[in-house]
Order: structure tokens, then C-alpha cells, then sequence
């Protein structure tokens, strides 16, 4: 929430709507349903295997599987967003709106802390492009979400276990021209988008998973959780034991959005470690569509026309334009906004990735220069937009490759005892549904080792042919950007 908006939350707490305890119970129910109705979530995975696995033993096997906890993060503690409620005495329905304020500000002020200005945001700019054109390009009819956020995350923590040329080329994509200074960067984004404040719930984790057989530099895992908050578990590598607890985690961090996804997730016995980096995102839209105004409606998807429920919704406010797109930005409550892009007709998908305006206009967060206040008369679908991807190949596209390459592959970082180690696999999986109260959406990924012009009036934005969305946190950092091809 903005600050200038605090008049308006103080002002949603009015006399006339707290007459009984009886209605104080209603709202608060209420509002814990919205809340948990709302949430996104992203899972980054790299299972490393070692080509040669020699003289590797664990535990003596009495029948017992063992998991240790070797670092364990500790999250920062938020300032509560105050409970309107807490301050309403439910007896005379009066409100104690100084002490509510005062609470508010307090949080305000907490939470503008953690969104400071992160240095070398410049950098990034070149990466949330070149991963939005690699991933979401050639859908070919498909829904496509993936999570730049979180394969940021992931792949930082991934250079912190390389070394040589295979950390050199992360830290290319990545825009950091050393280690220290992407340590720097992505601890900074960590904290921006980290929140549970009880208003917003952002939450990032992530975690090690290591063979029990193999001696890791200790130093790495604890420099791991401090920096990027990351837990660090030993097992027995394909056991099912290992295997449940990794999933079970997987689910717990993304709220099982992802849990069909997750059952297939697995270690083999020849896994070195495994890095696992999670997402959370849970919040409501700012201005709510009315259940009573979703009608149906045709969506001219590419294979065909389809019926789908539309959402309608009229505001007042801004719209954006270039030569190939119209946009706007659907509010999150206190949680940043969701983007809609629709390409002009004519314009495919792909066509207007390759858009250096479309990159503008999304990183200008808001400031872009064609732009106009005016009314919006909103149609958009509900929909459960969700995509597999495989990205070994994009990544190397984007120019990582020596980590894939058990002869060139650097992991000297994390451990010097095992030879021939590299990432096997890389898989990125996402969701996201959109209804009349918000949007959830999840996603993972696993790394085994004619412009529109200026309104005039009005504008009838109907997303009813393939659009793009993004999906922004208060700190202006994509979480998640995707391509819906089919609503239902």
C-alpha cells in the first residue's frame, strides 16, 4: 500500500459498517478467505551429478535413512501490517484511529526500508529481456508462465558453488562483473521481495540438498544462508526417504500449487547436490471484479474460438501504447501490480517479444512515456494458465553452457573431491489462475547437477486473443510473466 493511500484503509473503517460484534466476526472471515484465495508461487531446482562417482559411502544401512540439517535459515522478522479490526471495540463499535495510524505508519516505514533503489539494477534490465524472449517465445499455441525472480535467485546461488569460466558466464547473464558484487545485488532483491507482514506474503526460500558420501565446503553453505537465506540438507541420495523430504519442502514453500509437478521430482543415486529456490506470493487485486459481471464471452484463441468467462471491470486510469502493443496495470493490494499487454491485431506473440518497446515499457515500471489517464473499460478472462519447460538449452542459448559439460564444468567452490561434476537437468514449471478476487500462480524450475495511440474518452481493453501478463512486486521486480493462449 502506498502512502497515499493510508487515508483510504483508515477510511474502509468506518462506524456504520461495525455496529455488531456480530459484523466485526463477518468482515474478519472475510478477509482471511481473500487472503488465503490469493497466492503465486515459483520453484527453481538444479539436481548436479558428478560422471564419476568413486569411493562415495555413507552411513553403515541398518534399515535407517538419515537426513541432516547442516544450515538452517533464519528469515528476517517483518513488522505487522495492522489488523483493522484489533482496534474496533467490538462492544461500542468504536475505533481507536490514532493507535491504528500509528501502527500503519510504522509499517509503511518498514516496508519502504526494504524496497530501496538495488545497486546495479541496470545490469538486470538486459537479463529479465533476454529470459522473456528465450522462454516464452515459440509457444505455439500454448500458455507459457515462467518466474524471472526466481531464476534469478536460483542461478545466483549457482555461482556462489562454481568457480573459473562456469561462474564467469552466470555472472554475464546475470549483469555482475564479480561474485561479491552479485552477492551484494541479489541479497538486496532477496530482501526487497521478501514479505509476511500479514498484509502481503512474498516469501523466497531456498535450500541444498547434498549426498551424504561427499565433504562440502562448509564455509559456502554458511555463507549460503546468511546471504541468500538457504537451508542445507545431507542424505542418502535416491532414497525414497530424501526424496519425500524434498518434495515435501518443494510443496510446503509454493502452497502445493505445484504438487502434481513436484510427485515427479527425484534424486538419482549418482546426484552430487541439489539446489532448490522457492517463490511464495499470496495477495488480492486493489479493486476486486464483481462475481454478478463475469459473463461469458469468445476468445479468439489460435487454434479456434473458445467460450470462456469474462471478468468486466470499469476505472479510471492509466493506459499505455507503443507501435505494436496497448497495456495496463491491474492493481495488487498492497502487493504491486499485474500487468496486461495485448499486441495490436496483425501482431503475434512473438513479434511483439522481440519488441525493444515492450522491454521499455515493462521496466519503465510505470513511467513509460506514452501514457494517458483516462477510463478503461476492462474484459478479461478468467483463466489457469500453466507450462513445463526444459530450460537446459535456453540457458546455454543465453550463453551458460560450461556448467552442463561434465569435462569443462567448475564446481571447485563447493567441493574439490569429486571430478567430472555438472548440471544434468533443468526443468522450470509455473502456473498461474486468475479470478474475480486476484490471481495465484506457481512455478519451478529444475537444474539436474500499429500502435494503439493516445484515448480519447474511453477504452475498451478486451483481452479476448492471445495477450501477455506480468505480474510486479511493490519493489517493481517481475515475479512472474506469461503468455495466455487459452483460458480454459
Amino acid at each position: 500500500m502506498k502512502p497515499e493511500k493510508i487515508s483510504d484503509a483508515i477510511g474502509l473503517i468506518d462506524e456504520e459498517l461495525i455496529t455488531s460484534a456480530q459484523t466485526v466476526r463477518t468482515r474478519r472471515k472475510k478477509r482471511r478467505r481473500l487472503v488465503r484465495g490469493l497466492a503465486a508461487a515459483a520453484v527453481s531446482l538444479c539436481l548436479i551429478t558428478a560422471g564419476v562417482l568413486s569411493g562415495i559411502k555413507g552411513p553403515e544401512d541398518k534399515g535407517v535413512e538419515y537426513v541432516y540439517a547442516i544450515a538452517e535459515a533464519e528469515y528476517p522478522t517483518m513488522t505487522p501490517y495492522p489488523d483493522e479490526m484489533a482496534f474496533v471495540d467490538e462492544k461500542t463499535g468504536e475505533i481507536d484511529y490514532d493507535a491504528y495510524q500509528e501502527q500503519f505508519e510504522n509499517w509503511w516505514e518498514s516496508r519502504r526500508a526494504r524496497m530501496e533503489p538495488i545497486a546495479g539494477e541496470d545490469g538486470l534490465d538486459g537479463f529479465w529481456t533476454a529470459t522473456m524472449r528465450q522462454f516464452l517465445s515459440d509457444a505455439n499455441g500454448e500458455n507459457r508462465v515462467y518466474s524471472p525472480l526466481n531464476i534469478y535467485m536460483a542461478l545466483s546461488m549457482l555461482a556462489e558453488l562454481t568457480d573459473g569460466n562456469s561462474r564467469g558466464q552466470i555472472l554475464e547473464l546475470l549483469g555482475a562483473d564479480s561474485i561479491e558484487k552479485l552477492r551484494t545485488q541479489a541479497s538486496a532483491i532477496w530482501n526487497a521481495s521478501y514479505c509476511r507482514d500479514g498484509a502481503v506474503t512474498s516469501v523466497l526460500a531456498n535450500s541444498l540438498w547434498l549426498n551424504e558420501g561427499v565433504d562440502f565446503e562448509r564455509s559456502v553453505m554458511d555463507m549460503l544462508a546468511e546471504n541468500y537465506y538457504a537451508s542445507s540438507y545431507q542424505g542418502k541420495m535416491g532414497s525414497s526417504d530424501f526424496n519425500k523430504m524434498l518434495q515435501s519442502w518443494l510443496n510446503d514453500q509454493t502452497g502445493d500449487l505445484l504438487k502434481e509437478q513436484a510427485e515427479g521430482i527425484g534424486f538419482d543415486t549418482d546426484t552430487i547436490l541439489a539446489l532448490a529456490s522457492t517463490v511464495y506470493f499470496q495477495a488480492r487485486w486493489y479493486d476486486e471484479f464483481l462475481p454478478q459481471n463475469t459473463k461469458e464471452g469468445t476468445f479468439h484463441a489460435e487454434g479456434g474460438d473458445m467460450v470462456c468467462e469474462f471478468m468486466h471491470q470499469t476505472n479510471i486510469q492509466s493506459y499505455y501504447w507503443g507501435e505494436k502493443f496497448s497495456a495496463m496495470a491491474k492493481g495488487l493490494e498492497d502487493a504491486g501490480d499485474m500487468w496486461l499487454i495485448l499486441p495490436d491485431e496483425g501482431v503475434t506473440i512473438d513479434d511483439l517479444l522481440l519488441d525493444d518497446e515492450l522491454s521499455e515499457m515493462m521496466l519503465a515500471g510505470g513511467e513509460w512515456k506514452n501514457n494517458s489517464f483516462t477510463q478503461i473499460n476492462l474484459s478479461m478472462p478468467k483463466f489457469d494458465a500453466a507450462s513445463d519447460l526444459d530450460i537446459i538449452k535456453g540457458l546455454e542459448n543465453l550463453g551458460i553452457t560450461d556448467i552442463f559439460d561434465a569435462e569443462i564444468s567448475d564446481f571447485s567452490s563447493m567441493t574439490k573431491e569429486t571430478d567430472e561434476i555438472y548440471v544434468s537437468e533443468a526443468e522450470h514449471a509455473a502456473r498461474v489462475v486468475v479470478d474475480e478476487e486476484g490471481c495465484t500462480a506457481a512455478a519451478f524450475t529444475v537444474m539436474e547437477a500499429s500502435g494503439s495511440g493516445m484515448p480519447e474518452d474511453e477504452v475498451d481493453f478486451v483481452l479476448d486473443r492471445p495477450f501477455l501478463f506480468a505480474i510486479t512486486n511493490d519493489a517493481g521486480f517481475p515475479l512472474f510473466i506469461g503468455i495466455v493462449n487459452q483460458p480454459v
